[in-house]
């Protein structure tokens, strides 16, 4: 389950907005060129040599390991002690998340729990902010309700954060991944509508990776 909200965290667009003060001038402008390129050895090269603040480093983390889905991007994951800014605690919620998807199976409820709390802290601090959104919507679309999955909050949940995008841009976010998350949440409530909602989205000629979803969902 956690695989797949991996596998879907990337994405393209500009990279500015709340928060942008904390991320150099480089990652804000290349990091999303790179996505869009699909260009796995640039986003680490951006990495090795231009994440000066926690902030650049943890946003090309959270793109990394789901570009390569390789265990060495989270197997240092920054504490939360400490951490104000709700963005930075999203994107580290969001590492636990990929750590629970890829670790033995008795550590998922430990790491997830971990995720979780780190998430709630902070929804906590800025309930706008749009990583959160997307982690937690993510997070309801994904658990079996029992676990407190809902898909009508996930795409409540989605539309917040379409909203917010539509407000000011914001790093590594592209508009266009919200619409795909609404889009992945109303399929599953009512096949037609989802059918009429993907040709409309197809239509607009998204950027790649987002059509590439669109035609193959997993």
């Amino acid at each position: 389950m956690l695989v797949l909200i991996a596998t879907l965290l990337t994405s393209l667009g500009p990279a500015l907005g709340a928060g942008a003060s904390d991320v150099s001038p480089t990652i804000r402008d290349s990091l999303t060129v790179y996505y869009a390129r699909q260009d796995t050895a640039g986003v680490e090269r951006l990495y090795r040599t231009q994440a000066r603040t926690r902030t650049d480093r943890l946003l090309c983390l959270y793109r990394l390991y789901p570009m390569t889905l390789d265990a060495r991007w989270i197997e240092d994951i920054p504490s939360d002690a400490g951490v104000t800014s709700a963005r930075d605690l999203s994107l580290i919620a969001a590492l636990w998340g990929y750590r629970a998807a890829s670790g033995p199976a008795w550590k998922l409820p430990t790491y997830g729990r971990r995720s979780d709390r780190i998430l709630g802290q902070a929804l906590a601090l800025d309930p706008t902010e749009p990583y959160a959104l997307l982690v937690r919507g993510q997070g309801l679309y994904y658990k079996p309700r029992v676990f407190g999955g809902d898909l009508g909050r996930a795409r409540q949940t989605f539309e917040q954060l379409r909203a917010r995008l539509g407000s000011g841009r914001v790093p590594g976010l592209h508009p266009f991944e919200a619409e795909v998350w609404i889009w992945m949440a109303v399929r599953r409530q009512d096949d037609a509508a989802g059918a009429r909602l993907r040709q409309r989205l197809l239509a607009r000629r998204p950027p790649r990776i987002f059509h590439q979803f669109l035609v193959d969902p997993p």
